[in-house]
């Protein structure tokens, strides 16, 4: 099976969290677990690169490394105010225009924008930016309270830990979702953020932070096999039905019952990766009823078939898949 090749566009002075994202999730070897990618970085020119923590990197490759990508990830633009570079602009047009998916952390977004790749389309950035993209881009339908978007071709990030949603929803989207369960399990990280979220709760003044969701979401989530209903979630949380959807509202930028039925897909996706039940099976387990009720509802967020899906992403004993399967859409965000 063929590498994917991840590029990482370093623009002085780095932001070195943002890389540090990109090379955790992309650039480990991780014992037990089979090797999808390879990582290196680039800048426009090759030399010493100033960090924010105060040291520099020692970068071999310059622009030229685009060339040989097929993700180009931008891991931040801390000079999102000055005119970026002619060269570098052009470089991620061209990439663009050859197919390669473009991801933006945070405010490299504004690059993006320069670049032109965002034109009429959805994005988001840190929540403090928004505003500043929306008025400098008003051809960008900015979506400011979103952790990730993606498009297919170009992805953009919120800030900070959103960063890793996004790159744990990239692995997902061209791997499946026990690979990158995997990955977050060796990371510690949740299997998985909805890029939908809300990127933080926004309280009036004076008023207390809501109660957490975690109790309530770590009791449906071993209960998807049963016929769980909103009511039920309510009575688990003590709470009512009203309040239960004012907070996941508030949380997570979403319904319970919508919550709900992501989570079932979700599971559903791994049983079809790693093992070979039949899907009235898998139905069965997930609490999605019948294999027909599983099929729409699989359609509807996955945008394929169990069985496509599973011909795509099974995977053997050894973790690896067929080289022809081609990378299914991810939930959307």
């Amino acid at each position: 099976m063929s590498l994917h090749r991840v590029v990482c566009l370093l623009l002085p002075p780095q932001s070195t969290f943002e890389l540090a994202c990109a090379a955790e999730v992309f650039g480990l070897n991780r014992p037990g677990l089979p090797t999808r990618y390879t990582f290196e970085v680039c800048a426009e020119r090759p030399g010493p690169v100033p960090t924010l923590g105060g040291y520099d990197m020692a970068v071999a490759f310059g622009l030229s490394a685009l060339e040989r990508a097929q993700t180009v990830l931008v891991p931040g633009w801390v000079q999102r105010a000055s005119t970026p570079s002619p060269r570098v602009v052009a470089a991620l047009r061209r990439a663009h225009r050859r197919g390669v998916r473009v991801v933006a952390l945070c405010s490299a977004a504004f690059l993006l924008a320069e670049a032109g790749l965002l034109e009429g389309r959805r994005a988001t950035t840190h929540w403090r930016m928004a505003d500043e993209l929306a008025a400098r881009y008003p051809g960008i339908e900015v979506e400011p309270d979103v952790l990730y978007t993606d498009l297919g071709d170009v992805a953009t990030s919120a800030g900070t830990a959103a960063a890793i949603d996004l790159l744990l929803h990239l692995i997902r989207t061209d791997q499946g979702a026990a690979y990158a369960n995997q990955v977050a399990r060796h990371m510690v990280m949740p299997p998985h953020r909805e890029g939908g979220q809300l990127q933080y709760a926004a309280l009036p003044l004076g008023e207390r932070m809501p109660d957490s969701l975690a109790p309530v979401l770590d009791w449906a989530a071993e209960r998807l096999h049963e016929p769980l209903s909103v009511d039920d979630l309510a009575s688990f949380g003590a709470v009512s039905t009203r309040t239960l959807a004012r907070r996941f509202a508030e949380q997570l930028g979403t319904s319970p019952g919508n919550w709900l039925l992501r989570q079932r897909v979700m599971a559903a996706r791994t049983l079809l990766e790693e093992t070979d039940l039949p899907v009235e099976t898998i139905a069965a387990r997930t609490g999605l009823s019948s294999a027909a009720n599983l099929r729409r509802r699989f359609h509807a967020l996955v945008h394929t078939t169990p069985a496509a899906y599973r011909r795509s992403f099974r995977h053997d004993a050894a973790g690896t898949r067929p080289e022809s399967s081609a990378a299914l859409p991810a939930l959307p965000g």
